[in-house]
C-alpha cells in the first residue's frame, strides 16, 4: 500500500453491463434429506459445485511464512529492487506453473533498478472477456510487509490455486497480476495499463484489488463506486453476519486506480492501515478503538505476527466468492428446475461406496440429454475417489474415476446425456474412497433438468 493508504473504485454498473456476473442461484431449501420437489425458482440457477470454495486460511498463511522467510533472508523486505521481491515473484510463480497456469514476466525500470510484474491466465474462457484480479507484491524497505501486501498477495495466489485445484471453467477468462513497485506510486500496475493495446484494455471488463486483507485490528471496508461489485462483497459478508463499512481512508492509492482511470471497472477489498479505528467500529467489529488499524503499517513489526487470522480467512474467501460470482462460473448456467440434497454423506476411507439421493417427481417423459449434475465433496485427495450417477432404473453413467490428482474436494457440475432414462424416480450419487489415509464427504449435489 502506498503511504496514503487508498480506497478501491468499482465501476461495476459497467461490469453487470459488460456481462460479468454470474447469475445467482436459488434453490430448494436444505433439509439433511433428499429432495423432492424442484426449486422452480431456480430455473436460472447454477449448480452448488459452481460455487467458490473454501479458501483454506492455513494455505494462505504458508504463503505469507514463505514471503517472511524471503524477507528474512535479503535484508528483511521485499522492496523493489531488491533480492527479495524477486525472490517472492519467482516464489508465486513457480506455484502458479505448476498449478497450469500460463505466467508471463513484465518488466519496467524505476528508481534506477529492474522492476517485476507476474501475469498468470488461466486457459479458458472467452478472451474478449477477462476478468482481472490482483494485489503489489513489493514491500517498502523499512519492514517484509507481510499485510501490506503479502495479505493481499498470498490472498489472490491461494484463489487462484483454488481455480485450478478445481478445474474452474468460468465463461469469462481468468487473469490474475502481481504488481511490482507500488510502493513507489503505482508504477508496475501503471506500466502494465499504459502498455495495454487499446484492443486489449476494452478486454478487461472488470478489475479487482487486494491490498492488506489481515491488518491485526481490522476493519471490512468494500470499495464503493457501482453497486453491483460492491453488492457482490456486501452480500458475501452479510452471509457471514459481518457488517461492511465503504473505504474512505484514500482514494485511488493502489493499483485499481491505472485501470480506473481507463474506464475499467474495479473494485477491491481492505482491512484498514494506519487510520484509528472508532469506538463505533470496535463495537461493530471487535478489536481495540483508538488504535490504528495496523500499528505495523510501514514498519519493521510488519511481520507474520501482524496478521488477524479472521479476517485474512474472511478476506481470502471473499475474493473466491467474486472471482466464481463475476466470471460467471463454469460455463453457461445450466436453467430448468433443481433437484437437490445438502445433507452432507461421510465418505469411508479406502471402503465401501456410499450414496446420496435426490427424488424427482412430477415430470413427464425422460431426461435430458445435457442432465447437470452439480457435486461438492469435501476430501483432501480427491485422487481417491470414483464417482458415479445412479439413474432410477440402476444405470450407472462415471462422473470421475479415481487417479494421482493431488488437488483437494470435488466441486464440479458433469453434464450426462440421460436421454433414455425416465426423469422420475430416485436418483443416486455413488461415491467410494479407493484410496488409504484421507477422509471426506458428500457436501452437497444436485440435478438440474
Amino acid at each position: 500500500m502506498t503511504p496514503l493508504s487508498r480506497r478501491g473504485a468499482a465501476a461495476v454498473a459497467a461490469l453487470a453491463v459488460a456481462g460479468l456476473l454470474g447469475t445467482a442461484a436459488t434453490t430448494s431449501a436444505a433439509t439433511g434429506a433428499p429432495a423432492t420437489a424442484p426449486a422452480k425458482s431456480a430455473r436460472t440457477a447454477q449448480a452448488t459445485a459452481l460455487a467458490a470454495p473454501d479458501i483454506p486460511v492455513a494455505n494462505v498463511k504458508a504463503h505469507l511464512s514463505q514471503l517472511q522467510s524471503i524477507a528474512t533472508a535479503n535484508g528483511g523486505n521485499r522492496a523493489h529492487g531488491r533480492a527479495g521481491y524477486k525472490a517472492s515473484i519467482d516464489y508465486v510463480k513457480a506455484k502458479l506453473d505448476a498449478a497450469g497456469y500460463t505466467t508471463s514476466l513484465q518488466t519496467f525500470t524505476s528508481s534506477g533498478a529492474t522492476g517485476y510484474n507476474l501475469i498468470a491466465d488461466w486457459p479458458g474462457g472467452d478472451p474478449s472477456q477477462v476478468l482481472m484480479a490482483g494485489s503489489h507484491l513489493d514491500s517498502v524497505t523499512s519492514g517484509p510487509g507481510i499485510n501490506d501486501n503479502g495479505s493481499g498477495s498470498a490472498g489472490v495466489l491461494e484463489t487462484a490455486l483454488a481455480v485450478s485445484r478445481a478445474q474452474f471453467k468460468p465463461d469469462k477468462h481468468l487473469r490474475f497480476a502481481w504488481w511490482g513497485a507500488e510502493e513507489l506510486g503505482l508504477v508496475g500496475s501503471r506500466h502494465y495499463v499504459n502498455n495495454l493495446p487499446a484492443a486489449e484494455r476494452t478486454k478487461v471488463k472488470g478489475y479487482l484489488n487486494f491490498d492488506m486483507i489481515g491488518s491485526p485490528n481490522p476493519g471490512y471496508f468494500v470499495y464503493d463506486d457501482d453497486p453491483t461489485i460492491e453488492k457482490t462483497f456486501k452480500d458475501y459478508f452479510a452471509g457471514l453476519g459481518v457488517s461492511t463499512e465503504i473505504e474512505t481512508e484514500g482514494d485511488g492509492r493502489s493499483d485499481h486506480a491505472p485501470f480506473k482511470n481507463v474506464g475499467i471497472p474495479v473494485g477491491g477489498l481492505f482491512s484498514g492501515a494506519d487510520y484509528t479505528k472508532t469506538s463505533a467500529q470496535a463495537q461493530k467489529w471487535g478489536g481495540t478503538a483508538g488504535q490504528a488499524f495496523d500499528r505495523c503499517y510501514h514498519s519493521s513489526c510488519d511481520t507474520t505476527a501482524n496478521i488477524n487470522d479472521t479476517a485474512l480467512d474472511r478476506n481470502g474467501d471473499a475474493i473466491a466468492h467474486a472471482i466464481w460470482t463475476l466470471s460467471g462460473g463454469g460455463g453457461t448456467p445450466p436453467t430448468g428446475d433443481v433437484y437437490e440434497n445438502t445433507a452432507d454423506v461421510q465418505i469411508p476411507d479406502n471402503g465401501a461406496a456410499v450414496t446420496s439421493t435426490v427424488n424427482v417427481s412430477g415430470r413427464t417423459g425422460n431426461a435430458p440429454s445435457t442432465l447437470k449434475v452439480g457435486v461438492v465433496i469435501k476430501h483432501p485427495y480427491r485422487g481417491d475417489l470414483v464417482i458415479d450417477l445412479i439413474a432410477p432404473d440402476g444405470s450407472a453413467y462415471r462422473l470421475k474415476n479415481s487417479g494421482s490428482d493431488s488437488g483437494d474436494d470435488v466441486n464440479t457440475t458433469y453434464t450426462v446425456n440421460a436421454s433414455s432414462e425416465a426423469a422420475n424416480g430416485s436418483w443416486k450419487l455413488k461415491v467410494q474412497d479407493v484410496g488409504p489415509q484421507d477422509v471426506g464427504y458428500i457436501d452437497s449435489w444436485k440435478l438440474t433438468f
